[in-house]
């Protein structure tokens, strides 16, 4: 039985990094999506050293031309996309009315809401064929106002809300599922974005990239029947 095909964006790191190898150990074949090639070569090895299968697609998903392009790839290279897994995201530092610039909202809005109505849009002939699953990385910020999330943040994240209710709206008749999944604070680089960036001590309060993959593994997983619409990840310890 040929294994399914599951293509990760924001593969380089954090989340996407963890989900790829949790998903590797359930036996998918792992595509990675990123801009930094090092980065993902650096996750291909993790995931082939619990004895999965990865491959490489660079990407750039705010680039509207590549996206297409890097899912002719990922079909060229295994025929099939069975699985998506979108977990590139971006924020500022200035992230307040009284410090944001327009160019630093146009870029967090077109890497966390543009970007995965465009993967999504690209893969979903595939998903359709193979009655896909779709995880969203979203955010609690996208399930739960958060203060100090920011301006385009907030509205980026919680845009993935209705996004996914439309997919599994429109899309179930051909079998396809999709998730919101809204983890809390997560111990990833993505903490550096911060205008205050938390200190080791709560780091090691969070949640770890580990808890959010054997999550998206859980999803994964599920049969074919199941849909989970949205999904909130916390630590027990909050901000």
């Amino acid at each position: 039985m040929t294994a399914k095909v599951l293509w990760i964006t924001g593969g380089g790191s954090g989340m996407g990094a963890a989900s790829a190898v949790a998903a590797a150990r359930d036996g998918w074949t792992v595509v990675l999506s990123g801009r930094r090639r090092d980065r993902l070569e650096q996750v291909a090895d993790e995931v082939r050293a619990v004895g999965g299968t990865a491959d490489v697609v660079l990407l750039d998903v705010t680039d509207g031309d590549a996206v297409p392009a890097a899912r002719d790839a990922v079909l060229g290279r295994h025929g099939r996309i069975d699985g998506l897994v979108l977990a590139a995201g971006l924020n500022s530092p200035a992230r307040r009315w009284d410090d944001q610039s327009l160019a630093d909202v146009r870029a967090v809005i077109d890497t966390n809401t543009t970007a995965v109505v465009a993967v999504v849009d690209a893969a979903l002939p595939a998903l359709r064929d193979a009655g896909g699953v779709v995880v969203v990385v979203s955010s609690y910020a996208g399930w739960s106002f958060q203060p100090g999330a920011g301006v385009a943040y907030s509205a980026s994240k919680t845009a993935l809300g209705s996004i996914v209710r439309t997919l599994n709206q429109q899309e179930a008749e051909h079998g396809v599922r999709a998730t919101h999944l809204c983890p809390g604070d997560v111990a990833t680089d993505f903490l550096d974005q911060r205008p205050e960036v938390p200190d080791a001590a709560a780091r090691a309060r969070m949640l770890q990239p580990d808890d959010v993959g054997r999550t998206v593994a859980f999803v994964l997983g599920a049969p074919a029947h199941v849909r989970i619409d949205e999904l909130v990840l916390s630590p027990v310890a909050q901000r």
